[in-house]
Order: C-alpha cells, then structure tokens, then sequence
C-alpha cells in the first residue's frame, strides 16, 4: 500500500511538474527534449531497430509452435468481445486520429525528401513504403509483445495487470525485482502520459483545422484552438466519473466505422484505378522488404537521410514504444478468452492491413496529384501538415459532409484514448487497482490536459513527437525485460502442464 501510494504521488509529481515546465516555458523543454533524443538516437537507434524487430520475430515465431494453442485465461474462456469490435477497439487505442493526422502528409513528405534523390515514380514507391513500415507490423509487434506479456501473467498466473508484475512473479521477494519492478511501472506511467498528452495536442490540432476549414478561415487561430482544447477536456471528463464499459466499445465502432466510411469514400470517388493499385503495390513492396526494413540504419547514408530517419522512422518506434504499456493493458483487458495465435493474428495483421490500404488510398491521391504536376498538397507539407487531410477532401464531392465526419472521427479516437489512458494510468498508480477511483481518474485526466496544453505550446507537429520520444527513451528497456519475463514463463510453464495431446 505504501509502495502504491508513493508510486502515485512521484508519478502524478513527475508529469504535473513537466507539464507546467511545458506550459510556462515550452521553448527551453524543448531544446532539452531535443538535445537528449538527438544524443539517443546516434548512440542507440541500432537498440530500437533490433528490439522491435526480435518482438516481430517472436511474436510471428508463436503463432506456429504449440505456445499458439494457450487460451489467455481458463481453458474454457471465451472472448468477451466479437472479432470486429475487438480489433475495432484495439485499433481506436492503438492509433485512432494519427491516421487521420497523416493520412496524406507522410507520404507526401517523404516524396518531397526522396525526390531530391531518386526519379519520382521511385520515390514515390519509397514514400509509401516509408509510411507503411511506420506503423505497420513492428508497431503492432511493439504493442503486442507488451499486451501479451500482461495478459498472460494476469490471465494464467493471477497478477495484477502491472508493467511490474512479470518481473515480480518469476522473482517473489527479490529486493532488485521489487525496485526495478517499482522503476518500470513509474517509467510506464510517465511513457503513457506524455505519449497520450501528445495525441491529445495532435487531435487538438486536427479538429481545429477541420473547423477552419468548414468556417472558411485560412488557418486554425489560437482561440480556435484554445476553445477546441477545453472542449475537448469537457467531453472526456464525465466518462471518466462512471465505470469504463460497453460505452467505449461503442464509440470505438462508431470512430472505426467513420475511418472505413471515409477510406471507402476516397477510393470510390477519388481516381479509383489509380489508387487500388497503389494499394495493391503497397502492400505487395511492404511485405517483400518488412523484415529486412527492420534492421535498417542507414548507416552509410549522408546526415540529410540519417536524420530523415531518426525524425521519422526510429521516432515512431519509440512513440509506439511510449504507448506500448498503456495498450498492453488495454488491450489484455479486452482480450480474455482468446488464444495466443488468435491474439497474435488479430493484432498483427488486421490493423497492419487497414494501415496500408489507409496510406495507400490518402497517400496515393496526394502522390498521383504530385506526379501529374498539381503540387499545391506538396507545398503544404512544407507549410500546414495540420491541413492536409482536409485540403484534399475538399478535391472530392460531399466536401463538407467528409470534413465533418474527419472532425467527429478525430474527436472521438481522441476522447476514447483519453479515457481509457485514465484508468489504465489509474490502475498502474494504486498499485493494479483495476477500478481506480474516480477522484484518481479524472486527477489523470486533468494531468493528462495538463501535458496537452504543454505540447500544444510547444507549436509544432515535430516538436510533439520529439516530447513523446523523450518520455518513452527508458521504458525502450523495459519492453525488452518484458520480452524476456514472458519467454521465461512460457518455458517454465510448458515444463509443469501436459501436452494438449496427454489431456
């Protein structure tokens, strides 16, 4: 109990004291931010790659050993949630309105910096590709491994759902277990929280240009903002005051419905050949290099790609890295009853796969446009990237009703990260507490707007994921431990239990 409460109030300490630093003096934050992860990822990019591509590995490699066949839970559990509304809501976790955020800038920024280089039919295949390995396979494999770790320790070996139980399950009564076991849920809960209160700031920044561009301004204004800012806290603050139920599941088919309504929408109307073999190339390029793309440094490269790839590429492992503890939990609370090959499939592959088509239908738009010498999305990604989603509905029919649902999407995956972050930082905080009180869960979420506010200030989409990747650097470790607690209890379990076949 004492441990719990100290844990609480250094976690709460730590983020309140980085979000007011980011509010008061977000200039001087950054420049730390930078400086530190700048250092981390000459010295340690090779770590990161290497990690998440064993966690790939691992994750695809029990899929076809018997390890596949283990029910996360009883033998005789089955799941709570339908196939569709669980990856729904893993995916609305999982990543939610960043798709909506990037859907046409990434690609088209990296065809702006490939094209420098490479003819441009090249460097547009690369730009996609670029995209997709961003947050396909490996970020999954991240928040897999991390729910997977949880899930089995709570389901088969009764522990609470905690960064820290592994460790202290295969380790009871170890004085290094209980104080690494302590660090790593304080490093989760600070992860979590700056990773969330980016995509808070992110989400801010998407329905404040969405409601510029219905309103006719040329920009989202500071007021816009602000007010978008407090509404947003408005609209996440009462689900945090009743229990976490069946209303999440609800509003995170309503967000996935209108983000399949949406890709469906530009694939039909926008130039529809073009874009299902895009499509269909994508993810034919992806799948041909995604392991070996893994591995990849660019070591030899000049500074100009080596940075390209650290402020994209080794930036989204470590952002998914930051959003891996709070995932795992959620999605280990959603998945009892499921086996282990179920879970690995259903969180690799679904959402890997709506990634794909996803950049494969916005990115391709902006891209065909581009090599058709229309270069006016283009020039955006070198002036509004908040904008771009919505510059190019707005070439498509039904402009204003596309841009509303993009705005209602956004608020939405926005909202339910929100609120499940809450609880998932509340149960970390009372010491595996799965039904924090509601006094703890909106403290979260007022922290949580805190942190907001502060990346919001920071006044770039660059300067938020450098945050994200500062808060997530030391939990880079921890997954690994997690890795390597979970291959341990495999291996001691499958020594005591009998083959299915003796049953």
């Amino acid at each position: 109990m004492q441990g719990s409460r100290t844990l609480l109030t250094a976690s709460l300490s730590l983020c309140a004291v980085i979000g007011l630093w980011g509010v008061l003096d977000p200039a001087s934050l950054l420049a730390i931010a930078s400086a530190v992860v700048d250092r981390y990822f000459i010295s340690r990019g090779w770590f990161v790659m290497l990690s998440v591509t064993v966690m790939l590995l691992f994750c695809l490699g029990l899929v076809f050993t018997r390890f596949g066949d283990i029910r996360l839970g009883a033998d005789t559990d089955r799941p709570d949630y339908s196939t569709t509304t669980w990856i729904a809501m893993l995916f609305a976790a999982g990543m939610g309105v960043g798709l909506l955020f990037w859907a046409v800038a990434e690609p088209l920024t990296h065809f702006h910096f490939a094209q420098e280089a490479l003819p441009a039919p090249l460097a547009a295949e690369q730009a996609l590709l670029a995209a997709n390995f961003n947050w396909g396979i490996h970020a999954w494999a991240i928040y897999g491994t991390t729910a997977l770790a949880i899930a089995y320790f709570s389901y088969r070996r009764g522990t609470p759902m905690l960064v820290s139980a592994p460790v202290k399950n295969l380790f009871p009564g170890e004085a290094w277990a209980i104080a690494v076991g302590w660090f790593s849920d304080f490093m989760a809960i600070a992860a979590i929280a700056i990773g969330v209160g980016g995509s808070v700031a992110m989400g801010v920044f998407q329905v404040a240009d969405g409601l510029s561009v219905l309103f006719g301004t040329p920009s989202a204004s500071p007021l816009l903002v602000g007010t978008v800012f407090l509404l947003m806290i408005a609209a996440y603050i009462p689900p945090l005051l009743v229990d976490l139920g069946s209303g999440m599941a609800r509003l995170s088919n309503l967000a996935m419905a209108l983000a399949i309504g949406l890709v469906i929408y530009t694939i039909v109307l926008g130039p529809s050949e073009y874009l299902m073999n895009s499509i269909i190339g994508g993810i034919g390029n992806y799948v041909s290099v995604v392991i070996p793309r893994g591995l990849e440094t660019f070591t030899f490269f000049d500074d100009a790609v080596s940075k390209w790839f650290q402020d994209w590429t080794l930036t989204y492992m470590v952002w998914w890295i930051a959003w891996g503890p709070f995932v795992g939990v959620f999605v280990a609370r959603i998945s009892k009853g499921r086996t282990i090959r179920e879970f690995v499939l259903g969180v690799l592959i679904g959402p890997t796969l709506f990634s794909t088509i996803w950049f494969g239908a916005f990115g391709g738009i902006g891209i065909y446009e581009a090599l058709e010498g229309r270069g006016e999305l283009l020039a955006m990604t070198q002036t509004n990237v908040e904008r771009m989603t919505f510059a190019l509905l707005e070439r498509l029919p039904l402009a204003t009703l596309t841009t509303l649902a993009t705005v209602l999407a956004a608020f939405l995956f926005i909202v339910t990260s929100v609120v499940s972050a809450a609880f998932v930082l509340g149960t970390f905080s009372t010491g595996g507490d799965p039904n924090p009180s509601a006094r703890v869960r909106v403290i979260w979420g007022g922290i949580l707007g805190v942190l907001g506010a502060a990346m919001i200030l920071s006044g770039s989409m660059q300067a938020v994921k450098t945050l994200i990747a500062l808060g997530a650097l030391p939990f880079v470790f921890i997954t690994v431990l997690l890795l390597a607690c979970l291959v341990r209890a495999l291996m001691l379990d499958a020594r005591k239990e009998p083959s299915h076949a003796d049953r």
